[in-house]
């Protein structure tokens, strides 16, 4: 996956401020403002680091988090809406894995039919069902995106150890309807990702206590929002993601070389901070996180999982971070090791 990314200033109307906007996939800074080898898991630290973003006053505060929920985007806008998924329709049977079935299946979502790759382990299923994940790929253009293409290794390793996959085509990719918004500034793609899982709960071969998610890249943003929404959701594992703090991907990501960095002014980062998915993780209350990142990624900076991680832990909660000397933005030089560390993740977490 390559990102080509466009800096782009943007005056808002409570002044002129310059963020930066990705594109292809933009982020959600658009709207109208009126107003070493390892990291090893650690524990919540008892001592958090405190914010960056300085308060503001109880009544900015307050302006502040009700211009938030106004975003679709927004958390607190997602936790508004209902998810109720749907009956899994097989549309497709496919070759299957060496223990295990693999379909092309369809669900509901928003009004829209959304086809995804179903993997479902042969034999007898453990008491209450199988436990699952809900995959979430990274960005693929939407008019090269293919059901059955890429990460067919991922979900393999997942399957041939006991867990149900379920790989959604987002709107707009492939076959599934609708169009493909982008997953930054639009609910859509997570939108899709939680009728996914609200369609697995409804399976009968699905053990509905025991789902998890794994995310690359955009996937790792989409997974950390749904995981926020929906507190059934029991673990995630993150690949190279897209996860640190909105005011932190305004100013630090993907800069024209010699560009210069981008200031946010107080208001400014206070509101990019409040929309972000990682002003909420103390709503994790506990559930885990794992994250995988290659120092030598050029698509998604490893320091972006070093801001999430350093977010978790000021939230009390725990972290497992991996870090990749010299690899990429796919893990290309450790993909078995990063996939038994996800699998043995989930084995323990679900």
């Amino acid at each position: 996956m390559k990102r080509l990314l466009t800096l782009a200033l943007l005056a808002l109307a409570a002044g002129a401020v310059y963020i930066a906007v990705s594109q292809q996939e933009r982020l959600p800074f658009e709207g109208l403002w009126t107003t070493q080898v390892q990291e090893t898991r650690t524990t919540p630290s008892p001592d958090p680091a405190p914010s960056s973003v300085p308060p503001l006053g109880e009544g900015t505060d307050a302006a502040l988090r009700a211009l938030v929920a106004r975003e679709p985007v927004s958390i607190q806008a997602l936790r508004a809406r209902e998810y109720p998924g749907s009956a899994l329709t097989v549309l497709r049977n496919l070759k299957p894995g060496m223990s295990y079935s693999r379909q092309i299946v369809s669900y509901e979502s928003d009004g829209l039919t959304i086809r995804a790759l179903i993997t479902v382990p042969r034999g007898t299923p453990p008491a209450g069902g199988w436990p699952a994940i809900v995959f979430n790929h990274g960005y693929i253009p939407p008019d090269e995106y293919r059901t059955t293409e890429r990460y067919v290794a991922y979900q393999d390793a997942f399957a041939r150890s006991g867990f149900v996959t379920l790989k959604s085509d987002y709107r707009g990719h492939g076959d599934s309807e609708g169009v493909a918004p982008g997953g930054y500034d639009d609910p859509g793609y997570t939108v899709d990702v939680l009728n996914a899982a609200a369609s697995l709960k409804r399976d009968r071969r699905v053990n509905a206590g025991r789902l998890g998610l794994w995310g690359h890249s955009m996937g790792g943003q989409l997974s950390l929002r749904a995981m926020l929404v929906d507190r059934d959701l029991r673990a995630a594992s993150l690949w190279a993601g897209v996860v640190a703090s909105y005011d932190v991907l305004a100013t630090d990501w993907n800069r024209a070389p010699g560009a210069e960095r981008p200031t946010l002014d107080p208001l400014q980062q206070r509101y990019l901070r409040a929309l972000s998915p990682n002003a909420y993780l103390e709503d994790l209350n506990g559930r885990p996180i794992q994250l995988h990142h290659g120092t030598a990624d050029e698509e998604v900076p490893y320091s972006f999982q070093q801001n999430l991680a350093r977010d978790l832990r000021a939230a009390r909660q725990s972290v497992e971070a991996y870090r990749y000397e010299g690899d990429n933005h796919n893990l290309s030089r450790n993909p078995r090791l990063a996939l038994d560390r996800s699998v043995a993740f989930f084995k323990e977490n679900l």
